[in-house]
């Protein structure tokens, strides 16, 4: 298992990939005229739908690695840049088309089902995401560090449903301007993990140029 204060840090991190205050105006929109009972619902379907997506990919990573024949540090390299593009769209205070397109809004609005597509995944549960969690699962061995990554990933979604769940007053409280600065500070948090991240493949895909 790694240090505790590891675990914290990936919390932190991946709380912020997922940027549940961007996805707020999005659900307030896509449930206009609903009911606070269908609301509740669709929250909640989109954090089951989140925290099933993310425990996938955790224990299924090292599969999909060895299918892609690819390195973790190489798949560090890679989800360093997809998060640094989403954390570069967080600080124009915009969903990032990596997590979100047009299109895919679009068609959200002919969904009954919007709490897991598109609410649930793309939009939270992306690339970003995904290849965090996989990341942070790979840094680690044994059942207690797998348990550790799970319970992890469980208090993240539980605060993505208490967001969505409350986003009607968290809405209200900081209006779009409110909602504009938790994003770009979650955007500046994320920006600094991605270099982190990319250091870290390139220095161990190439020990010779980062001595």
């Amino acid at each position: 298992m790694e240090p505790w204060p590891e675990y914290s840090r990936f919390v932190i991190s991946l709380f912020a990939i997922l940027t549940p205050f961007a996805a707020i105006p999005i659900f307030l929109g896509m449930t206009e005229g609903r009911s606070d009972a269908e609301r509740a619902g669709i929250a909640r379907s989109a954090a089951l739908t989140v925290a099933s997506v993310l425990v996938g990919s955790a224990f299924l990573g090292d599969a999909v690695l060895t299918v892609l024949g690819t390195s973790l540090n190489s798949f560090r390299v890679g989800g360093g840049i997809v998060l640094l593009l989403i954390a570069l769209s967080l600080l124009n205070a915009t969903v990032s088309a990596v997590k979100h397109t047009p299109a895919e809004a679009e068609e959200a609005g002919q969904r009954a089902a919007i709490g897991v597509v598109p609410l649930g995944m793309p939009l939270l549960a992306g690339p970003g995401s995904i290849s965090a969690v996989i990341i942070e699962m790979q840094r680690g061995t044994g059942w207690g560090h797998a348990a550790v990554i799970v319970a992890s990933v469980c208090v993240v979604c539980f605060g993505i449903y208490l967001a969505l769940r409350l986003a009607v007053p968290i809405g209200n409280k900081l209006g779009q301007t409110g909602l504009n600065i938790m994003n770009r500070l979650f955007g500046l948090l994320l920006a600094a993990v991605a270099v982190e991240i990319i250091a870290t493949g390139l220095r161990n895909l190439f020990p010779g140029w980062m001595t």
